[in-house]
C-alpha cells in the first residue's frame, strides 16, 4: 500500500511539471545534508527544572523500614535516606553541567533520530578510532574520566602511541539522545547507527567498547563486520554455553565436571537469576507501567538505579567508596532531567535476550577479534575456558585486578590500561 501510494505521488508530482520535480529533488538533497550534519551541542538545563526537582524530594514519602538487617529486601531505608538528603541538601547539578560542557559535545541525526555524543580528539598522531557505549543504570557519564588518558596518554603516564580519538553516543532514549517513537531500536540498529557515526565523523576504521549494553551493542556491531571495525573490546561477554542456561535459570546446582572457576561463574548466575534479576523482568515486559513510577518520583527513580550501581560496584554496597556521591547522583540526575526512565528501561524490552549466553547473543557468527577483560565484581566472571568457545575469534583475555560492572566508572586507571593492551596489537591495522 505504502510502495504503491509512493507510486502515484511521484508520477502525479512529474506530471506537473520538470521544474518541480527539479525542486523536489533539490528540497530532499538539503534535507539529507542537514540531516547530516554535526551540530555543536551545550547542556543549559532551565532553572525552573532545577527547583522543581528539589520540590519534588523534599515531598517524598518514605515507606517503613525494611524488616531485615541487611539488603536482601532492597536498598536499606537508612542509605537511600542520606543520598536523597544530599540530593536535596548539598548536591549542584551545574557542576555535572559545567563539566560536560567543557567537553566537545555533538548532535546529529541518524536513522531518524538525533544521536547526542561526546568526540574528543587526540593531539597525537596516528590516533586509534574507539567508540565506547554504556549500558543502564549509568550513562556516557561512566567515562568521563577515562577521556584524558585514553586521548592524552603521555600527560597520564602512558606513551604516544597507546592514543584514541574518543567517541561516547548516549543511546536512544538514554541522556540526551532523542527518545524513539517507534519500535525498533533494539542493538542490532543501535550498532548500524554507531557504524554510521563513526564514518560520518570522517573515520575509517576504528574499535567499539561496551559494558552492560555496551557489550551487547558491541557484540551486535561485531555480528554485523561493517568495513572499517577492527575489533571489540567489552566487559560483560556473553560466555554462557547453550546447555548451562535452562538449569540456570532452573537454579539447578552446578552439573559435575565444571572446572572452579567455571562453577563459580555458574553459582554467580544462578544467584543472579534466581535472587537479583527482578528489574530486567519488570523492564522487559512491563517498561512502561515502571515508566511511571520513574518519571514522576525522583526518590523512586534514584533508588531503583542506586541499588544497581551498589551491587554491581565493587564497594561492599557502598559505591561512595569507589565512585563519589558526586558522580552517582550526577548519573542519576541526568536520567530524571532527561525523564528518560521510561524510554531506558524500553531497550530492555527491544533486547528481550539472555545477554550472557553465547547462544542467544550469537557469539560463535562473529569473525571480528574480540577482547574480554573480566574485573572480579561483575556480574559473573567469564571463565577463559566459555570466552574461548563462546568467542572463537578471541584474542584478549585478562583478568583485571580491581573493579566492578562499571569498570570505566570505578576503575579508570585500569580501564584505560586494558584498552591500551587490548588494542595494541590492532593498530598496525590502521
Amino acid at each position: 500500500m505504502k510502495t504503491k501510494m509512493t507510486t502515484i505521488l511521484m508520477l502525479a508530482t512529474f506530471a506537473l511539471s520538470i521544474p518541480t520535480t527539479t525542486h523536489a529533488q533539490d528540497t530532499k538533497t538539503k534535507s539529507s545534508k542537514s540531516d547530516a550534519a554535526i551540530r555543536p551541542f551545550k547542556i543549559n538545563i532551565p532553572q525552573s527544572k532545577l527547583d522543581e526537582l528539589k520540590r519534588r524530594i523534599a515531598e517524598t514519602r518514605f515507606p517503613d523500614k525494611e524488616t531485615v538487617n541487611d539488603e536482601s529486601q532492597g536498598i536499606q531505608l537508612a542509605q537511600l535516606k542520606g543520598l536523597i538528603d544530599y540530593w536535596s541538601n548539598g548536591y549542584d547539578w551545574r557542576k555535572a553541567e559545567n563539566k560536560l560542557n567543557a567537553l566537545p559535545q555533538f548532535v546529529t541525526k541518524i536513522d531518524g533520530l538525533d544521536i547526542q555524543f561526546i568526540h574528543v580528539r587526540s593531539k597525537e598522531k596516528n590516533a586509534l578510532p574507539i567508540i565506547l557505549t554504556h549500558g543502564w543504570p549509568g550513562s556516557p557519564l561512566e567515562f568521563i574520566d577515562a577521556i584524558g588518558p585514553l586521548t592524552d596518554p603521555v600527560k597520564y603516564g602512558g606513551k604516544a602511541e597507546d592514543t584514541f580519538d574518543v567517541i561516547i553516543p548516549a543511546i536512544p532514549g538514554y541522556g540526551f539522545s532523542e527518545i524513539p517513537k517507534e519500535l525498533g531500536w533494539n542493538p542490532e540498529r543501535v550498532a548500524r547507527a554507531w557504524d554510521t557515526l563513526v564514518k560520518r565523523l570522517g573515520y575509517t576504521k576504528y574499535v567499539s567498547q561496551g559494558g552492560d549494553h555496551g557489550s551487547v551493542i558491541s557484540d551486535a556491531l561485531a555480528r554485523q563486520a561493517p568495513s572499517g571495525l577492527l575489533g571489540i573490546h567489552i566487559n560483560m561477554p556473553a560466555t554462557i554455553p547453550a546447555e548451562l542456561v535452562k538449569p540456570i535459570n532452573a537454579g539447578d546446582p552446578a552439573p559435575a565436571g565444571l572446572s572452579e572457576s567455571e562453577t563459580k561463574a555458574y553459582n554467580s548466575m544462578s544467584a543472579f537469576f534466581g535472587r537479583n534479576a527482578a528489574y530486567g523482568g519488570m523492564m522487559v515486559t512491563r517498561p512502561q507501567t515502571t515508566g511511571y513510577l520513574l518519571s514522576d518520583s525522583p526518590t523512586a527513580l534514584a533508588a531503583f538505579l542506586y541499588e544497581k550501581i551498589a551491587e554491581w560496584s565493587e564497594s561492599d554496597l557502598t559505591p561512595e567508596k569507589v565512585i563519589s556521591r558526586d558522580a552517582i547522583l550526577d548519573d542519576i540526575t541526568l536520567y530524571w532531567l532527561t525523564n528518560t526512565g521510561a524510554s531506558s528501561s524500553r531497550f530492555y524490552w527491544e533486547n528481550n535476550n539472555n545477554n550472557f549466553s553465547s547462544e542467544h547473543q550469537k557469539t560463535k557468527d562473529i569473525k571480528v577479534p574480540v577482547a574480554i577483560s573480566v574485573f572480579p565484581h561483575e556480574i559473573y566472571q567469564a571463565p577463559e575456558s566459555w570466552s574461548k568457545a563462546a568467542y572463537p575469534s578471541l584474542y584478549y583475555y585478562h583478568k583485571a585486578p580491581k573493579g566492578g560492572h562499571f569498570a570505566a566508572w570505578e576503575q579508570p586507571e585500569i580501564f584505560v590500561s586494558e584498552m591500551r593492551n587490548a588494542f595494541k596489537t590492532l593498530r598496525k591495522n590502521l
